[in-house]
């Protein structure tokens, strides 16, 4: 049976948040099952991109400061750290709040930019990773998700949070090699498999509805979520905003996997009472995670069933991230004629549909467009 607890915080108030991490680590067990005395605890946040605390892209400082400090004071040694999708863990660290959290307490920023080629004999689907030393040479990895709506995967949560732990531009590598949804949610899972973080602590006091995991929009939820089981809580979540944990690559193979459990029956609940935090309205996809075909035919009637990227041209300040970001190639969003002062144009026929543009938009100017077949087969599945 695994355990998760529903703890309701309706602020980031430090002494609030702080209270509220005590209870639910307490309902866990306490910090003593999750780190020995003088063991090397890595705190992994949510950051993925440089962003303040309110606009939900990152895990609150108050969360982590609050996670920092009770492991801190059971006497483990707290380091912390992320690979961002673009830029540096410090100044990522530094816009989100979290630099000075790990100033003021003495924290150390573990190396994330020093990649180690690994072998995971236990991996389903992949075997082969390059994870980031600081990880390496941690005891134990204490994951901080960002409870947020991801265009790819549907869903970022616990399982997905650990796909920061792959040193900068190799995450696009993963991208272009598992174009599929689902074949990117079993390397999620296996990556989460070896890493197997020892306790998950989500930040869903102000979640990320809509175009995530950037550019949503702000959503309240007053809670915070703890286990040791990253699918459970994730479906968990999932089930609180009305979408069926199967559509969701890494809570479907992250419980054939054997990374957890994604049925209620196997699921106690503890803390709050969970009809509390129920959000049917929570703006999100329900439909399946698309499957893109490869090859052909198949990809031409693939590219008419799964959402494509747009680019608002009012909203976007040609920065040229989304060019730079584009693993493809040849590359799928580009300089129309090398002309830098027009919004960039795509070309749909390269385009992996990876949403790589889309997640680190910094203007929130592209979106997903459903193809009208996809959004009709939507509607009768329900």
């Amino acid at each position: 049976m695994s355990k998760v607890a529903i703890i309701g915080c309706e602020t980031y108030h430090y002494g609030t948040v702080k209270a509220a991490v005590e209870r639910g680590i307490a309902l866990l067990g306490g910090v003593d099952i999750f780190a020995k005395r003088g063991e090397r605890i890595l705190l992994k946040p949510n950051l993925l991109s440089a962003s303040p605390p309110e606009r939900c892209v990152t895990t609150h400082p108050s969360l982590f400061k609050a996670v920092a400090e009770i492991f801190i004071a059971g006497g483990a040694r707290v380091s912390y750290g992320d690979s961002p999708a673009i830029g540096s863990t410090a100044g990522a660290a530094k816009k989100a709040g979290l630099q000075a959290v790990a100033e003021e307490l003495n924290i150390e920023c573990a190396d994330f930019k020093t990649g180690v080629d690994i072998f995971f004999e236990g991996g389903r689907q992949n075997r082969k990773f390059v994870i980031a030393k600081g990880v390496l040479n941690s005891d134990g990895v204490v994951s901080l998700p960002k409870l947020k709506t991801h265009g790819l995967e549907k869903f970022t949560g616990c399982v997905k949070n650990q796909f920061g732990c792959i040193p900068g531009v190799l995450k696009g590598e993963y991208h272009v090699k598992l174009p599929d949804a689902w074949d990117f949610g079993k390397m999620l899972v296996d990556l989460n498999r070896f890493i197997s973080p020892r306790l998950y602590i989500m930040d869903g006091i102000e979640a990320m509805e809509g175009n995530g995991p950037r550019s949503g929009r702000p959503r309240r939820m007053n809670m915070l979520l703890f286990s040791s089981d990253p699918v459970a809580l994730d479906a968990t979540v999932l089930r609180l905003i009305g979408l069926n944990p199967e559509y969701v690559p890494t809570i479907k193979f992250g419980s054939e996997f054997g990374a957890g459990t994604h049925n209620e029956e196997e699921i106690e609940l503890v803390g709050d009472t969970c009809d509390d935090f129920k959000i049917p309205d929570f703006d999100i996809d329900r439909t399946p995670a698309a499957t893109r075909a490869e090859g052909g035919f198949a990809r031409f009637i693939g590219n008419r069933l799964v959402s494509k990227p747009v680019i608002v041209e009012e909203q976007c300040v040609t920065c040229g991230i989304c060019v730079k970001m584009c693993p493809a190639n040849p590359k799928a969003v580009n300089w129309f004629d090398g002309d830098t002062s027009r919004p960039p144009t795509y070309n749909y026929d390269t385009c992996i549909r990876c949403y790589c543009c889309q997640e680190v938009c910094p203007e929130g100017a592209i979106t997903l467009k459903a193809p009208v077949i996809r959004k009709l087969l939507g509607s009768l599945i329900g």
